[in-house]
Parts: structure tokens; sequence; C-alpha cells
């Protein structure tokens, strides 16, 4: 194998290799601002967003915050710079995917969702 080939070969898994470390290493970083996705019981007949087949690889915030006894999911700790938004998934990733699917669900802070047949107003907060 030639040289420059060889390097060439090396710089491509370095690059990789820095790559899959940038989208491993802020999931693991504990740091940051708590947030969490809260689902609240409301009533209403507007349109909702039906999430009864929803699975909890796709939606784990929305999914633990309807499994909750307090409507709150697991945390999300956000970095300072805003950079691991970039690499994770984030409850805010699943309010916008929700919002994007049912256009009439929006509200202005969050999206109404349906469930075993009860309307939640999903949010993100920080408490």
């Amino acid at each position: 194998m030639r040289r420059v080939t060889r390097n060439l070969l090396v710089a491509i898994a370095l690059v990789a290799v820095a790559l899959l470390a940038l989208g491993a290493l802020p999931s693991y970083l504990g740091s940051g601002d708590p947030y969490y996705l809260t689902a609240e019981p409301i009533e209403t007949n507007e349109t909702a967003a039906d999430v009864n087949n929803v699975s909890d690889r796709r939606y784990p915030f929305l999914t633990s915050a309807l499994a909750s006894d307090d409507g709150r999911s697991d945390p999300y700790l956000a970095d300072s710079y805003g950079i691991k938004e970039w690499f994770t998934h984030t409850p805010f990733d699943e309010v916008d995917a929700l919002t994007r699917q049912v256009p009439e669900a929006a509200t202005d802070d969050g999206v109404r969702v349906r469930r075993d047949g009860r309307v939640y107003h999903v949010e993100v907060v920080r408490p």
C-alpha cells in the first residue's frame, strides 16, 4: 500500500471516530439546565395528535411523561452552548415532530395529544 493511500485511510478513520465521539459524548455529559416534557390532562374537543401507538424508542420523553404519576418526563440536561442538541434527541424534537404531523394540534407553547381516550397538553418546561 502506498504511503499516501495509507495516510488517507488513517485520516478518514480518524474523522469517522471523531464524528462518532461527538455523537455519543454529549448524551453522557451530565451538566446543564434540566428540561422536562410535561403532559397535563385537559378537556377539549379540539384536534389532538393520536399517540396511542407511539414507540418509547421514538418518543422516550413523551412516553415517560404519560406513564409517570406527576406527568413529567425524565430530565433532559442541556449544555451551555447548545451543541448537545445537534447530536442528541431532545424533548423539543418530540414536540416539533408531533406539531409537524398534526399542525392543528399545536398550541402556543406545546401540542395536544390523545392517548387512551384522554387528551393531554404536552409542553417542554424548565423548572
